[in-house]
């Protein structure tokens, strides 16, 4: 049975601050320094010390570059050293897609393709191994679910490479799509892009504190040091038992009976409800009174989303009414891990069950793109993907890997 991680981000998350958190919890730091050798690369080393942040005791990890060695690492070359190390292949993967996300969310911030970005803030050796070691350190300490608080960014403005910013930066809030923020605090950054990069490649699922019972508590501390603002990242760690791997949330349903309909129009109506925020829809047929054949439209939505649900279901379809109920739902946690294959990269949706189980699936979206631009048959691009996240997934013992 794996560890669950949970990030409590009440004052945001950096590199260092994961580092230092995954030592205060119970990381070695020999262990750490040992297995980051395999990376083969030199120049750096590590230290720990003692901080206070506030009112809280922490402690802070340092990557202390020596000289001639603070050179920027282009992605390119990161990617070299990943490929070249003997890091396990589940912990290349992970770092690769966390730098995947950095060089995609710097690209949207300033406006160039991904493969031009020159990392500035998060090209460096001290960035570079902030984000294996944080990755490593998950994997050595048996973490097999992750999950987080919402992430407190910050505010005010910060001082970079490329000026005068607002707090979020433009690469902290491309990276921040999807996960719950607020600005709480100091007037200062909070979360950087290294640390969202690794929430959004390691996290599973955001939100309140899951329960759990709790192993060890970790403080880790960054450089800033706000006067009078504990400034650390806290980690609970606890053992994982089968149930807790499913995590259940509220959801309304919200279903309507279509016969009049022309089937022309589904995929509209389809698209406009994902457009805003429905977390699935369906069409299931169905034979309606006098014997005329129809379908349920069936849609589930965030609480917080059914007016505009209702607003595309009333507006795109002939219904005049339709049926809201609240349900439970239970989900699995997961995750996405970008794989190569010929013609370019997959995203890979994975599906955590516990005790070293998994599913996976390929990205139709992905794996289309590449079909239609290559000429490959949809099937063996998706095959192919399957066959590529096999070699980087997981082992436990012998039962490995579903997907």
């Amino acid at each position: 049975m794996g560890r669950r991680l949970h990030f409590d981000c009440f004052s945001g998350v950096s590199g260092d601050m994961v580092l230092g958190a995954l030592v205060d919890a119970g990381l070695p730091l020999t262990r750490l320094r040992t297995e980051l050798k395999r990376l083969t690369l030199t120049g750096y080393r590590l230290e720990q010390r003692q901080v206070h942040r506030g009112a809280l005791q922490a402690t802070k990890i340092s990557v202390v570059i020596q000289r001639g060695f603070d050179r920027p690492l282009l992605l390119s070359r990161i990617q070299k050293i990943l490929a070249a190390s003997t890091l396990p292949a589940a912990v290349k993967a992970q770092s690769r897609t966390v730098f995947d996300h950095l060089a995609e969310a710097e690209g949207l911030a300033h406006r160039v393709a991904k493969r031009d970005v020159h990392f500035h803030e998060v090209g460096v050796i001290d960035s570079f191994i902030d984000v294996v070691g944080g990755v490593l350190g998950c994997h050595l300490l048996g973490v097999t679910q992750v999950t987080a608080s919402p992430v407190n960014v910050g505010a005010g403005t910060i001082r970079t490479a490329h000026g005068l910013l607002p707090v979020p930066g433009p690469a902290v809030a491309a990276l921040a799509k999807g996960i719950p923020v607020y600005s709480e605090g100091p007037r200062c950054e909070l979360a950087t892009p290294t640390g969202m990069a690794l929430l959004r490649t390691l996290v599973s699922s955001f939100g309140s504190m899951p329960v759990l019972e709790s192993a060890q508590v970790g403080y880790g501390a960054g450089d800033a040091d706000p006067d009078g603002w504990p400034n650390v990242l806290r980690v609970f760690l606890a053992d994982e038992t089968a149930s807790a791997w499913r995590s259940t949330d509220r959801v309304v349903q919200i279903e309507t009976n279509l016969d009049d309909l022309n089937p022309q129009a589904y995929e509209h109506v389809m698209t406009q409800l994902f457009a805003v925020g429905a977390l699935d829809v369906a069409l299931i047929p169905v034979i309606m009174k006098r014997g005329r054949p129809g379908v349920i439209l069936s849609c589930l939505a965030a609480r917080e989303q059914t007016d505009a649900v209702l607003e595309v279901v009333l507006q795109e379809t002939t219904a005049l009414g339709v049926r809201i109920q609240e349900l439970d739902r239970q989900v699995l946690p997961r995750r996405f891990v970008t794989v190569n294959v010929t013609g370019g990269s997959v995203k890979m949706k994975i599906g955590e069950i516990g005790a070293g189980w998994e599913k996976a699936a390929p990205e139709y979206a992905d794996c289309r793109k590449i079909a239609v631009r290559t000429g490959r048959p949809l099937k063996d691009v998706m095959d192919e993907a399957r066959v590529a996240y096999s070699r980087v997934a997981p082992r436990k013992g012998k039962k490995g890997t579903r997907s």
